[in-house]
């Protein structure tokens, strides 16, 4: 294998090289003036980033995806939230990609239920041990529940991964007992207290084939869920329905009759009219294309996705208010799907993704003020995955062991504060022009800001939807509104790009070893943390003023933070 990934690394060194030589055809970009006002506030940043989820459990445990939980847990001050597929399905608790396992029910041969709940606890427990608070999702359909239990397990990328699993249940009854039962045990392991934090859903995007039935009976099953859960945990916050994307005309329906059931239809279980429903969720997914030389994002699609969710929550008189959680909020559609078979993904590896994440904070950010909608979180779907070659271009946060530029782009988001205020940049795009067209022509340069009581931070980042190279865009940054009292501060400048925070540019220069030898893993872990630009220096505050200038490469993200007495 490993031959290939060098021939990997050499295409990607021949891109640079091709885009570096186009780029010198390129004006030179304008300065770029990002204006900052500490004394105008634009209200409260929700850290919306603190939700991630994977499809397979099991890696929880793996001594990788504990390190991992716990650096995700110490991003940011609030909880983190962890979201995973298939806490219900039957196997022997091995994983691969896109599977996973628990076999917490099966029944004996009169049709008793047998539940064992060894390997739940076992990802529960570590969980409760790095401190993450699950987000909770109710699937999928044991084989001894399944009304097509065979192929059960499948062989992904060999066949349909849309197996037994993926049914609705022989018995409604068995399956509300089974989620009564898990709910109830949760409860006695964990506390009343504790699992009154978590967050519950049902199942995983049923207005496709990860439900095998008719939209009907995935109310009915929603409505038996709900009801089990309830009734071991009354307090539960419960959502769904986890939906593909909206900007899909079918998505939108499938989101549309959903709510429609919840507010208005009879309950399959109650008799009576709606459904319990806490949060609303959709999956909002980007479009990437690989363009023969290089990747094209497809950012356009995602935030259309998230725009038409948020209009079609607003239509609902009963839901206009109700928090919305974007379940899976991502680039593409498939976080197992490498970029050495799907070339359009190896925008994964590199600062791209980083930038990537920040151009899309802002404007979903932005989108929920134009519509008004109660934006809790958008669950990034990556996480890690195990027994595979470094640098493989899964979406990933980080690949054996060593962190991707993109999770010291969400360490950033950590450290903003919660008090956000007013930035213009003469870089700035458009929400509607973004949302509409992508980000084809120029790049966008923009920033969010925050402010704590003795201390500004800046986030800001050059993003473009092609990724080739292009020369750096010089930034003039200018703060106002700092205290008349403060004469300096102490200037820390954080970056992403091809050169910090970036473990795959290392392992590139290293010549691409699978496996990094000892020594070479230890420099790679360093690579993989957040890093200084320059040194940390002290700047005069001028009547409140602070001015700064850099370069900033296009696909880099910065975070400048001033602190003063």
């Amino acid at each position: 294998m490993a031959p290939q990934v060098l021939s990997t690394s050499f295409l990607i060194i021949a891109l640079f090289l091709t885009g570096r030589a186009a780029c010198q055809l390129r004006p030179t970009p304008e300065k770029v003036t990002v204006r900052v006002f500490a004394d105008q506030k634009e209200g409260t940043l929700a850290p919306i980033w603190n939700y991630f989820g994977y499809d397979e459990p099991n890696y929880t445990y793996a001594l990788n995806g504990q390190k991992l939980l716990r650096e995700l847990e110490t991003l940011s001050p609030g909880p983190v939230y962890i979201r995973t597929h298939n806490l219900l399905t039957s196997g022997d608790g091995s994983a691969s990609l896109k599977w996973g396992s628990t076999n917490v029910f099966t029944e004996d041969a009169a049709g008793n239920a047998i539940y064992d709940w060894t390997i739940l606890d076992h990802i529960f427990d570590i969980f409760y041990r790095t401190r993450v608070k699950p987000l909770v999702e109710i699937g999928f359909m044991p084989k001894a529940l399944s009304t097509h239990p065979d192929p059960y397990r499948h062989n992904f990328p060999e066949g349909s991964i849309y197996t037994g699993w993926a049914y609705p249940p022989k018995d409604y009854q068995k399956w509300s007992n089974l989620v009564f039962q898990f709910v109830d045990h949760l409860k006695a392991r964990y506390g009343d207290a504790e699992v009154s934090t978590w967050l519950w859903e049902v199942w995983n995007e049923p207005d496709i084939e990860y439900w095998k039935g008719t939209p009907e009976e995935f109310f009915k099953l929603y409505d038996f869920s709900v009801d089990a859960i309830l009734r071991a945990l009354p307090q539960a916050r419960i959502g769904g329905p986890d939906s593909t994307g909206p900007a899909n005309p079918k998505a939108a329906e499938f989101l549309r009759m959903f709510l429609e059931h919840c507010a208005h239809q009879k309950n399959h279980v109650t008799g009576k009219i709606g459904s319990r429903l806490d949060f609303i969720s959709f999956h909002p997914k980007g479009s990437p294309k690989w363009k023969g030389d290089h990747v094209q994002m497809g950012i356009n699609r995602q935030l259309a996705s998230i725009q038409e969710g948020f209009k079609i929550v607003s239509s609902f008189t009963e839901w206009r208010h109700t928090p919305i959680i974007l379940g899976e909020s991502d680039p593409e559609g498939c976080a197992a799907c490498s970029a050495r078979n799907n070339p359009q993904n190896s925008y994964r590896n590199g600062p791209l993704y980083a930038a990537y994440e920040a151009e899309t904070l802002n404007h979903t950010l932005a989108l929920a003020r134009l519509e008004h909608a109660n934006l809790l979180g958008a669950v990034t779907w990556a996480f890690e995955f195990e027994e595979q070659p470094y640098f493989e271009g899964f979406r990933e946060l980080a690949t054996n062991g060593l962190d991707k530029p993109v999770l010291n782009a969400f360490r950033m988001f950590g450290l903003l504060a919660d008090e956000r205020v007013q930035v213009t940049s003469s870089g700035a795009l458009s929400t509607e022009d973004v949302a509409r067209d992508g980000v084809r022509g120029r790049s966008e340069i923009n920033a969010i800001a925050t402010r704590r009581e003795h201390e500004m931070e800046v986030l800001l980042w050059n993003y473009h939807d092609d990724d080739f190279p292009a020369d750096v865009s010089p930034i003039d940054l200018i703060i106002s509104g700092l205290p008349a009292t403060a004469r300096q501060g102490l200037l820390e400048h954080l970056r992403v790009d091809s050169d910090h925070s970036n473990s795959f540019a290392l392992w590139n220069r290293m010549g691409s070893p699978q496996p990094p030898s000892a020594e070479q893993y230890e420099k790679l872990q360093s690579a993989g943390q957040l890093q200084l630009l320059d040194s940390p220096v002290w700047i005069p505050i001028e009547h409140g003023h602070a001015h700064l200038n850099f370069p900033m490469p296009r696909q880099a993200v910065s975070l400048v933070r001033i602190q003063w007495q």
